[in-house]
C-alpha cells in the first residue's frame, strides 16, 4: 500500500499501526450524529453526550470546555504541540510533519468564542464517534484581529482538556499553518476490541 508522505517501510508500519480501520467522513463537515449501538456507549465522552441529550439535558450543559477568562493566551504566530506520556515520538513526529491523513475537518471562522466552544465539544465528540483517529481544526492566526489570536488560543487549551487526545501540532505549511491544528485521538475501545477479534479469527484461519 501506498502512503503519501511516508517513504520508508518503518514508516508505513507506524502509520498502518496507528490508523488501524478508519474509515473517512464524507466530505469535510462534521460526522452526523444518527449512529446507535450498545457497544459504543463504553466510552466517553461520544455515547454518554448522545444519551444524555436524548434525555432532554442537551449537549451544552455537558459541555466542559473552559470558559474564556480560564484560557492562557498565546501569540498568533505561536506553534501549538501537545503529547501525551505515552504517545511513541515517531508517530508524534509523523503528526508534526503531516503524514497523517485528516478525515475530518472543523472550519471555525467567523466563530464567536461561545459558538466555537460548542462547535470543537461537538466536532470531537462526532470524531469519537466515527472512530476518527485523525482530524484538524482550521482556527486562524488572529493575527489582524484587534483580540489576537483569540480563537487560536481558545483551541490551544480546549484540545488539552479531551482525555481522548492524545496529541496535536500546527498543520504544516501546506495544510494551513499555524492557522490550523493537527489533532490526533484515542482509538475507541469498540475498535480496539473489533481489531482484537479480527486478528484472532486472521490466526485461526
Amino acid at each position: 500500500m501506498r502512503v503519501p508522505g511516508v517513504t520508508s517501510e518503518s514508516d508505513k508500519g507506524l502509520f498502518r499501526q496507528f490508523m488501524g480501520d478508519v474509515e473517512p467522513l464524507s466530505g469535510e463537515q462534521k460526522a452526523p450524529r444518527d449512529r446507535s449501538s450498545a457497544d459504543t456507549a463504553k466510552y466517553r465522552p461520544g455515547v454518554s453526550a448522545r444519551r444524555h441529550a436524548a434525555q432532554g439535558q442537551g449537549l451544552e450543559k455537558l459541555n466542559f470546555l473552559a470558559d474564556l477568562e480560564h484560557v492562557k493566551r498565546i501569540q498568533p504566530w505561536d506553534v501549538l504541540e501537545f503529547k501525551r506520556d505515552g504517545v511513541q515520538h515517531a508517530v508524534y513526529r509523523n503528526l508534526k510533519r503531516g503524514r497523517y491523513p485528516s478525515d475530518a475537518t472543523l472550519d471555525l471562522h467567523r466563530h464567536t468564542v461561545n459558538q466555537a466552544r460548542t462547535a470543537v465539544f461537538q466536532f470531537i465528540n462526532d470524531c469519537l464517534w466515527h472512530d476518527i483517529r485523525c482530524c484538524t481544526v482550521v482556527h486562524g492566526r488572529g493575527d489582524r484581529a484587534e483580540n489576537k489570536a483569540l480563537l487560536k488560543s481558545c483551541v490551544n487549551h480546549w484540545l488539552r482538556q479531551f482525555d481522548e487526545v492524545l496529541a496535536f501540532h500546527s498543520a504544516t505549511p501546506a495544510a494551513g499553518g499555524s492557522g490550523s491544528t493537527c489533532v490526533l485521538l484515542k482509538k475507541s475501545r469498540r475498535k480496539k476490541e473489533e481489531n482484537r477479534e479480527k486478528y484472532a479469527t486472521g490466526r485461526q484461519e
